[in-house]
């Protein structure tokens, strides 16, 4: 089993991506995406009094990556660009987050990283906040971008629909 999260300090948005067979040479990944979090921010990184023990397990046992730049200061735009590999305003998540009445979403003809490891034998899920918009009947959740799987809240746990309080 692998998983590839996503990550903010109120949610988490993990993607795990499981093997399709057993005999499989793909590698395992976890990716951590954080909004609001900076470089120093974790004791793996060098922060003298945060307490990160998980975190910093996962990082001695993998690859860090010491260098990251966000297309984007918010949530939404930013993750449509991690998920897409493209430029939020290319998508339309742009400038602003999406907010529990917005209209839109991740636009479902944008191709998601789920949609390109599906075809090379991955299974994926995707855990916590999504914030890429609901839609009617949920078409702009991550089970209709390619994801198998979605365990979540669709957007900011503070934020509240006068339509729809609850999901």
């Amino acid at each position: 089993m692998t998983s590839w999260c996503l990550m903010d300090f109120t949610h988490i948005f993990c993607l795990t991506v499981l093997f399709g067979t057993s005999s499989s040479s793909l590698p395992n990944f976890v990716l951590l995406f954080a909004d609001d979090l900076g470089f120093g921010d974790l004791g793996s990184y060098g922060h003298p009094s945060s307490l990160t023990p998980n975190l910093d397990r996962l990082a001695a046992a993998g690859l860090r990556f010491t260098d990251f730049y966000s297309t984007c200061p918010v949530c939404s735009p930013s993750r449509a660009s991690l998920l897409t590999g493209r430029y939020q305003t290319r998508s339309g998540i742009y400038p602003g987050v999406l907010y529990p009445d917005s209209i839109g979403g991740l636009p479902l003809n944008e191709t998601t990283v789920a949609e390109v490891l599906k075809p090379l034998g991955y299974a994926t899920a995707a855990v916590g906040k999504w914030h890429l918009g609901i839609g009617a009947k949920g078409m702009f959740l991550p089970t209709k971008q390619g994801f198998d799987q979605y365990l979540g809240i669709p957007y900011a746990h503070d934020m509240v629909s006068a339509s729809r309080p609850c999901f």
